[in-house]
This record gives structure tokens, sequence and C-alpha cells, in this order.
């Protein structure tokens, strides 16, 4: 079984590598069956009830056991793979996914926006604010990381105008807030806070020890309101004190939790 086993990793390793764009998955397939004879297995899945391939190869949203043949790969596809090989009566069976390499890397962002069906949008944060955003009328989401720069720096105004340029409208825009820093934990020197309050009025602060803070959701609050947005709800917990959520500030090296929108099909 071992030996089946390394067999299939070596040519899911081989696939992997053959990955490019303008490939077609009937090659792969084809590279795969070389691999494994070359082994002196045997394909576990070509005959087995008329299955033409060596492979199962899926791509993007195509269900499992996909057939491998003429479709050619494009950079950024999601290409799952099956692969099976039996040697001295043992089979070993094995499967992953790759993106196909040479899509343009995404410039690094703070939000998301999109109007497409079953598209999950994340955000992950250790302190900072989620933000998720919906006007199910229009079909519009987004997903925000607001930390104090990004919130000082607009990224919520920036987040709403581009969902209004897609259909949204402010008076039917949901928001959203997770768990984050909250103002009476967020110790930060006093210019520091007077600088994020000039731009993001109502989140300077007093801690509990009575040092200054900031309170991001407070500003936020605030000015997704003077945007016209009123349905917002802030999750009010905080992830300094509370101990059941990753925070950087408390733990330096740490985790991340995630914040997920999507949109179901009609």
């Amino acid at each position: 079984m071992r030996v089946a086993g390394l067999v299939v990793a070596r040519t899911l390793e081989l696939v992997g590598e053959s990955l490019e764009p303008g490939r077609t998955t009937g090659e792969l397939d084809a590279i795969a069956e070389d691999s494994i004879r070359g082994a002196g297995a045997v394909p576990s899945f070509k005959g087995y009830h008329g299955f033409p391939g060596s492979l199962c190869v899926s791509v993007n949203d195509e269900v499992v056991h996909g057939i491998p043949g003429e479709r050619r790969l494009a950079a950024g596809d999601l290409v799952s793979v099956d692969c099976g090989a039996i040697v001295d009566g043992w089979h070993g069976d094995a499967a992953r996914s790759w993106v196909v390499p040479g899509a343009p890397a995404d410039e690094a962002t703070d939000a998301l926006v999109t109007t497409e069906k079953r598209l999950g949008l994340g955000v992950l944060v250790a302190d900072c604010t989620p933000v998720l955003l919906v006007d199910v009328a229009a079909g519009v989401i987004a997903a925000a990381h607001a930390g104090r720069l990004g919130a000082r720096n607009g990224i919520i105004v920036n987040t709403v105008r581009e969902m209004e340029k897609l259909g949204a409208q402010p008076e039917r825009i949901q928001v959203v807030m997770g768990p984050a820093a909250s103002g009476k934990n967020y110790e930060v020197p006093k210019e520091m806070a007077e600088d994020v309050e000039r731009r993001l009025p109502g989140s300077k602060t007093r801690t509990s020890k009575g040092t200054w803070g900031i309170d991001v959701r407070a500003g936020l609050i605030r000015q997704l309101m003077g945007l016209g947005i009123t349905a917002i709800e802030s999750d009010p917990r905080c992830t300094i004190e509370d101990e059941n959520f990753f925070s950087y500030r408390r733990e330096g090296t740490t985790g991340r939790q995630a914040g997920l929108i999507w949109l179901e099909a009609n």
C-alpha cells in the first residue's frame, strides 16, 4: 500500500508541476498515465465502469470526478485532481487542488466589493474591525478590514462609494461589524488619538485606565450614519480582553478570525 501511495504522490507532484495556461486536462491525464505506468503501476480509474481517464480532473465549479479531455486551462483556474494507482493489488488514491499560475497578482487591499452570486468575500483580523456590508435589493456586498490607519484614511467611505457605483443605495445598505479592539482597551499616545479623531470623528476616547485610546467602531458608526446608513449592527466584544478571540495586542504572534459574506443564488 505504501508503494502505491508513493506512486500517486509522485504523479500528483508531476501534474502540479505541469499546470500552465493553455494545457488541456487531457494532457494532464497523459502525463499522469505515463508516470503511473513508468513506476510499474496500473491506473486505478482507467476502464473502471468505462471511465476513460487515469485522472479525475475538475476545474473551478465542476463537480468531482470530472473527465479529462479537451478543456484548456486558464490562469487562475482552480484545478482539482484525483489520482489512483495499483501496485501488486494495493490501491493508492489521493487528491490535490491547485490554482493555475499566471494570473496577475492582486494588489494588497483592505476591501472587496462584488455582485457575483455565491462568491464569498472574507476579511482576516486580530483586533482590527471586520466590516461586512450588503444592499440586498441591488445585489451588492462588500467586506472591509478597518484597522486604525485604514479607518482613518477612509476605507469604509471608499467601500460604500464603490458599492454605489454598482447600484447600492446608502439607505438600503446593512452593515455588521465584528469583534475588535474596544476603546476601553485600545491605548494609544494622545497625538495618535487626536490624529485619528481629525479624520474619523467620534473615535477618540479614554481607556479603562484613563489613558488616551481609540474606539474605531464608534468612529465608524458615526461615519456610516453620516453617509446615510442606519442599519448598523456592531458586536461589542473586545478582542483584547476576550480570550475566545485572537488578539495581536494581547498575544503578539497570533492567529486571525475571519468575517465572511456572500450572496446566495436566486
